[in-house]
């Protein structure tokens, strides 16, 4: 009889916990038991696992006896607070949280990208930034075979990246406007929603970029082991529900093109090439939802420069899923190969 193993979820009623629990159930993790952890408001609630209602415990130091794996998705301060206890008791902490990723015993894993990095963990592993895990899902395969010098991106990044609060704060404030009532108080993000793009996602730091711009500079240079990598961001939040969506203009060490580049992707893990757009077919948000690969397409030649090593890509990703609770399992899944 294969193996199976004991599974807690912190942040189980979350709108990245819910998902983890239905991306184990989808993708057949062998699951011995499942223990949902939450604060204490959300204790009693019940949650389905394969058919089955699980009540959510109320999450404490004392939640991961005889537990395998533990995934995290509660926010970086609970993070902090109950790794000890998690790693302490057996259990490998995986952590869908910004509290460890830069730390330098820490791996910081996409399985796609850098699997052999896993096996390093000290009972921690750290699950990317979302719009970090999608972007170097689809730039790897060409930097493996061209060698990546710089990147810039501007994201479009859905509500969903706030969270359900994020999520319904979208559909409140559009039926409100649609309503003609311009009068919308925001309260998950810094300015009205609907309609509107905000080119502010994290809290602004002193050289003017964000924190989750700056984020996908330091974690990508970490995932790819790239530390010299140039990398320039514009991260920003628009008014659609799920999936994050990104610009990016790369420069290699050697000519690529943009059939050459066609050709890398088509058989890269995790990426969908949707790269036809005299047929009207390139990468979408509302397609990518629900999808596990991230979808790229719109790929060509920088006319910008006068050789052949630069290109530009646009490309699609469930942030809630490959850029989070998908990524994790992935992460445990590496583990018991």
């Amino acid at each position: 009889m294969s193996k199976s193993y004991s599974i807690a979820v912190a942040g189980a009623t979350g709108a990245v916990g819910i998902e983890m629990i239905e991306t184990l159930e989808k993708r057949n993790f062998p699951v011995k038991d499942i223990r949902l952890l939450a604060s204490s408001r959300s204790v009693g609630k019940k949650l389905k696992f394969k058919g089955t209602e699980v009540a959510v415990e109320e999450l404490t130091k004392d939640s991961f006896k005889g537990i395998d794996f533990a995934l995290f998705s509660a926010g970086a301060s609970r993070s902090v607070e109950f790794a000890k206890a998690a790693v302490d008791a057996g259990a490998v902490m995986i952590d869908n949280s910004s509290a460890f990723r830069m730390d330098d015993g820490v791996p910081l894993v996409v399985p796609e990208v850098n699997p052999e990095d896993a096996k390093k963990h000290k009972g921690i592993i750290a699950n990317p930034n979302c719009s970090t895990i999608i972007m170097v899902v689809a730039v790897n395969p060409l930097h493996k075979a061209k060698g990546l010098k710089r990147l810039i991106a501007s994201t479009y990044q859905a509500a969903s990246g706030a969270g359900a609060m994020g999520m319904q704060e979208l559909i409140d404030q559009a039926k409100q406007l649609l309503g003609g009532d311009e009068k919308v108080t925001p309260k998950t993000f810094a300015h009205r929603i609907g309609f509107n793009l905000i080119p502010h996602i994290d809290v602004f730091l002193d050289n003017d970029y964000t924190k989750e711009e700056m984020k996908m500079l330091h974690e990508t240079r970490k995932i790819m082991h790239i530390p010299e990598l140039m990398v320039n961001c514009t991260c920003v939040r628009v008014p659609v529900m799920r999936a994050h969506s990104e610009s990016l203009t790369m420069e290699f060490e050697n000519d690529i093109t943009p059939d050459e580049a066609r050709k890398l992707l088509a058989s890269a893990p995790g990426v969908e090439l949707r790269d036809k757009p005299a047929d009207k077919y390139y990468p979408m948000p509302i397609d990518a939802t629900s999808m596990y690969d991230v979808l790229v397409g719109r790929i060509r030649q920088d006319i910008s420069r006068n050789d052949k090593k630069g290109l530009c890509m646009f490309i699609s990703g469930d942030q809630l899923l490959k850029g989070a609770a998908l990524n994790a399992v992935q992460i445990a899944e590496l583990l018991i190969k």
